[in-house]
């Protein structure tokens, strides 16, 4: 693997837009922002890799489509993750989109501490990454860079193969409850 580039936030070299004349902002509260935030809904992944033969991984809720040309993709992942270390050592790792039903698993790999694929179903990919069972698709990365954004680190990684796995609908997150694209889950 290439060597991962690690960038520290900074100012913007060249500014689109001015802030001059208007008042500092005042950061709000953890609490307020958890509140508003939490209104927007989004999918959930599982970001999966290995370590020294055994399979690791964390449930993501802050993963998107970043390029098509060339293909990358973004995940945020906390800077006092104690997985995401070995994941970025091994450099390779799976993005598995949850489908509906699959709370459990995104339970599991959300656990801290624990053995956290003793009761997850998976089989190797073609690549040899642990792959949950009933995704609705799968996309196989490589870590191009890290950038570090507050509280949070922003890995951007190329794709290097994705598959649909079914045609059912996603499992979602919003205001701290898991929903799917019919309702509640």
């Amino acid at each position: 693997m290439s060597a991962v580039r690690m960038l520290r936030a900074g100012p913007e070299r060249s500014a689109v837009h001015s802030r001059a004349g208007l008042p500092p902002a005042e950061a709000p509260g953890a609490a307020a922002y958890k509140e508003v935030l939490g209104r927007f809904c989004t999918g959930l992944t599982v970001v999966t890799s290995s370590h020294a033969g055994e399979p690791v991984g964390f449930t993501c809720q802050a993963f998107s489509a970043l390029s098509l040309d060339p293909p990358e993709v973004l995940l945020s992942v906390q800077q006092t993750s104690t997985t995401w270390p070995r994941i970025r050592e091994h450099g390779r790792f799976g993005v598995g989109v949850l489908a509906a039903g699959q709370e459990e698993l995104a339970q599991a790999l959300a656990r801290s501490g624990t053995d956290k694929f003793r009761d997850v179903d998976w089989r190797p990919s073609p690549t040899g990454l642990p792959r949950p069972e009933g995704l609705l698709a799968w996309i196989e990365c490589e870590l191009v860079r890290e950038v570090v954004a507050g509280d949070h680190l922003l890995a951007i990684a190329s794709v290097r193969a994705l598959e649909p796995l079914a045609e059912t609908a996603p499992l979602l997150y919003f205001r701290g409850r898991f929903l799917s694209a019919g309702g509640a889950a």
